[in-house]
């Protein structure tokens, strides 16, 4: 990844994609697990894709996922990536990539140094990590919570695979956790809402512009 990638992750409506194409998101991320405030539903996505594509890479977050739930989402929603946010194992993983032929991420959560070792498994499975900020045990939701990860535990760090931030970024921060962690890409979700689920599209176009620098 040469030029820094944006993702905005979790929309669900047309206006939404919209936003994240004008501020000149690199991806967009639509989410696939009921307990999210920002799931959306098969038809849903596959016009969401479609709006973007061509435009932005179209990554679809899924967590622990049953095949027949990929096969049915692939078949009708275009995806340049799939995003693994669950337990999935590097073997689990693999498989998933080798079934569906696109990139494969995994999602590792971060909350002390010694997490970020979790990724050299994935090499050879998947294609990108994302490092996110760790929810507390026993959290109904992965990711999107809103926690930070502390940026400095990645000073120094050799990354085994490509990969981004996220975690707790917003358009206040964004600049401070690249310019500190050296990220070739960030992923924003609840940071820019103004509501949980709900884009605000002056946040999108701040973030998007602070990140850029």
């Amino acid at each position: 990844m040469n030029a820094l990638a944006i993702k905005i992750c979790g929309l669900s409506t047309t206006d939404m994609v919209d936003q994240a194409l004008a501020a000149q998101a690199t991806h967009i991320g639509l989410v696939f697990f009921p307990k999210s405030p920002r799931n959306v539903g098969i038809e849903q996505a596959a016009a969401l894709a479609q709006q973007a594509r061509g435009r932005a890479s179209v990554v679809g977050l899924f967590v622990n996922p049953e095949a027949d739930l990929l096969h049915a989402v692939r078949q009708a929603v275009h995806l340049d990536a799939i995003q693994l946010h669950g337990h999935e194992t590097p073997a689990k993983a693999a498989q998933i990539r080798a079934a569906h032929g696109i990139e494969v991420w995994k999602a590792i959560g971060v909350r002390k140094r010694a997490d970020l070792d979790a990724a050299a498994p994935f090499v050879g499975a998947v294609d990108r990590i994302l490092y996110d900020a760790k929810p507390p045990e026993g959290a109904d939701l992965p990711g999107g919570t809103g926690l930070r990860i502390d940026w400095s535990l990645m000073k120094g760090h050799r990354h085994p695979l490509p990969w981004l931030l996220a975690g707790g970024l917003t358009p206040d921060n964004v600049a401070e956790a690249i310019a500190i962690t050296g990220a070739p890409g960030v992923d924003v979700s609840s940071g820019v809402e103004s509501a949980p689920g709900v884009k605000d599209a002056d946040k999108i176009i701040a973030f998007c512009r602070a990140a850029r620098g």
